[in-house]
């Protein structure tokens, strides 16, 4: 059977839209679908056979036997919902916002690594998944608390899973869930705890900038170069989406390149560079751009230059989750997207 029948139906002037920028493939037989029909993927037809067929689960104090089958567009508010919930940390309309827009475009690029967990139309859980080029990664992953520690999770992750079997590379950023860890490191993740720097920025530790420069759609092929020699593979339809969402900085010299895209109400928010020296340039431009009060995020041991960045401002230091990778080292000097990595 066709893979493309996962894909949803569409807004057509919005499809369009990215189809004409390269965004997503080409026009398929099955885009009439609308996002009601085809609510199982025939190419996971084994996966989720058990859920289907009388795997059952408690919630709420009652017995339910889920389904587990592809995202579609009507999911995307209540996938938000549940993620707040599931991480003790509802957004504010603004993060909200943003957050709903990375899934829908991930809808858009890769509707095969998008699942959701429902009973009688309730979402239990979810999980998005993205592959560019030769690496894939877990966007975001979550279960509703009461639907916790009962093998819903593990359908979820096999299914987004079986979007990049044939990944050579696999990332993901992870809490300190111990459930979620013990699927992660089943599947093959090594786990390398990561670090975060946060509090009263001291603008006084601020070197002269120079050497920095806003970026422009032009740089998007440099950022991607930049990506693929750090982390093995580029953002692409990624960059398009950031772009339009926070502002961005780049670095281009002889000596060497690198960006940083920044959420000036938080902090850095992903950054790529070809060496320490660029990357701590970027860094402390980013920094520049921000409020008094920033943060730091998904700093690997690996990036032990940003930590002398951080340290230097004033910043204070905390552990942050885990990266996990497969088949490939903890990217440097790079400070990952949360979902994008």
């Amino acid at each position: 059977m066709n893979r493309n029948a996962c894909i949803p139906n569409w807004n057509s002037s919005e499809l369009a839209k990215d189809r004409a920028s390269g965004l997503v493939p080409a026009s398929s037989a099955h885009d009439s679908l609308s996002p009601k029909q085809d609510r199982t993927c025939p190419l996971t037809a084994d996966l989720c056979a058990d859920w289907r067929g009388g795997c059952p689960v408690r919630v709420d104090d009652v017995t339910v036997t889920p389904l587990i089958r592809p995202m579609v567009p009507d999911d995307v508010t209540a996938a938000e919902d549940l993620s707040g919930e599931a991480f003790g940390d509802h957004r504010p309309v603004a993060r909200a916002t943003a957050w709903i827009a990375r899934t829908e475009h991930l809808l858009r690029t890769d509707p095969g690594g998008c699942w959701v967990a429902e009973q009688d139309q309730r979402l239990l859980g979810f999980a998005t998944s993205l592959v560019r080029e030769t690496t894939w990664i877990l966007a975001s992953y979550a279960v509703l608390p009461t639907a916790q520690g009962q093998g819903l999770g593990r359908g979820l992750l096999e299914a987004a899973l079986q979007h990049g079997r044939a990944c050579l590379h696999g990332m993901l950023c992870a809490s300190d869930d111990p459930r979620a860890l013990r699927r992660y490191r089943a599947a093959g993740f090594d786990l390398h705890p990561q670090m975060r720097l946060s509090g009263r920025l001291d603008r006084s530790s601020i070197p002269p900038l120079d050497k920095v420069r806003e970026g422009v759609e032009a740089d998007l092929d440099l950022m991607d170069s930049v990506d693929r020699g750090v982390r093995g593979a580029g953002h692409g339809v990624d960059h398009h989406l950031l772009t339009r969402q926070l502002p961005l900085l780049v670095s281009d010299t002889s000596t060497g390149s690198g960006y940083v895209y920044v959420d000036p109400a938080a902090g850095p928010r992903l950054l790529a560079a070809t060496n320490r020296r660029t990357a701590t340039r970027l860094l402390w431009a980013g920094l520049a751009l921000c409020q008094d009060q920033v943060l730091i995020e998904n700093v690997s041991s690996a990036n032990q230059w940003a930590l002398d960045v951080g340290l230097t401002a004033r910043l204070e230091l905390g552990h942050q989750g885990y990266l996990a990778v497969r088949g490939v080292r903890p990217p440097t000097p790079y400070l990952p997207h949360g979902s994008f990595l």
